[in-house]
């Protein structure tokens, strides 16, 4: 399941049709590097934690730094290359089934995008798992601070996904993609896309 995510997230990001985007605030300058802002990867222990209070277990991460990061970590060198450094974990539910994967990939001085990749078997099915991964994974890693800033006009997390949901059912596309730019100096995109009869949801989060 796990190696199926990760070739099937490098298909969408390459094929993925953009249906709908919203911008947030725009980009801050920055006098820090990029490696001295936002999240790092020892972040990874404190999304597990939070996810371990509604039943959901992440394994410990798998750090790559080798050849074999274009194989394990497909979904990152789609989106930037080259990834230098990349840490993979597994996310299952209270029985053990596997849901998806959270990674991290950057340079060997700290991460540089971080993805929550998610299958389910109905758009709608699985809401309190993904919007709770997602939650966590934007809470942890860009900010507490939705709620106050309400990017693209939605008043939380849940709202965004809400709609992007809704959209997706609504439309004849086969992927959708929702973009939050500038949150916390940040971009945030969203993918939904159905394959082989299951959905996958995809959140990638750019410094």
């Amino acid at each position: 399941m796990n190696k199926l995510i990760i070739v099937l997230i490098g298909i969408v990001i390459v094929i993925g049709i953009s249906a709908f985007a919203f911008s947030g605030n725009s980009f801050e300058s920055q006098s820090k590097s990029i490696y001295e802002e936002g999240f790092t990867f020892n972040d990874v222990d404190k999304i597990r934690k939070s996810l371990s209070i509604q039943k959901i277990f992440m394994s410990s991460p798998t750090e790559i730094t080798d050849h074999t990061i274009s194989q394990y970590c497909a979904s990152l060198t789609e989106l930037q290359n080259p990834v230098e450094h990349c840490a993979t974990t597994v996310i299952t539910d209270v029985n053990g089934n596997s849901l998806g994967n959270v990674n991290m990939g950057g340079t060997l001085d700290g991460p540089t995008m971080a993805l929550a990749i998610l299958d389910t078997s109905d758009i709608f099915s699985s809401d309190n798992e993904v919007d709770f991964v997602f939650q966590t994974m934007i809470e942890t890693l860009v900010c507490d601070c939705w709620e106050e800033q309400q990017p693209g006009d939605f008043e939380s997390i849940s709202a965004w996904l809400d709609t992007a949901k809704t959209k997706y059912f609504q439309s004849s596309q086969t992927t959708l993609k929702s973009k939050i730019n500038g949150l916390n100096g940040m971009n945030l995109i969203l993918e939904i896309t159905s394959k082989d009869g299951s959905y996958l949801w995809t959140l990638i989060i750019l410094k």
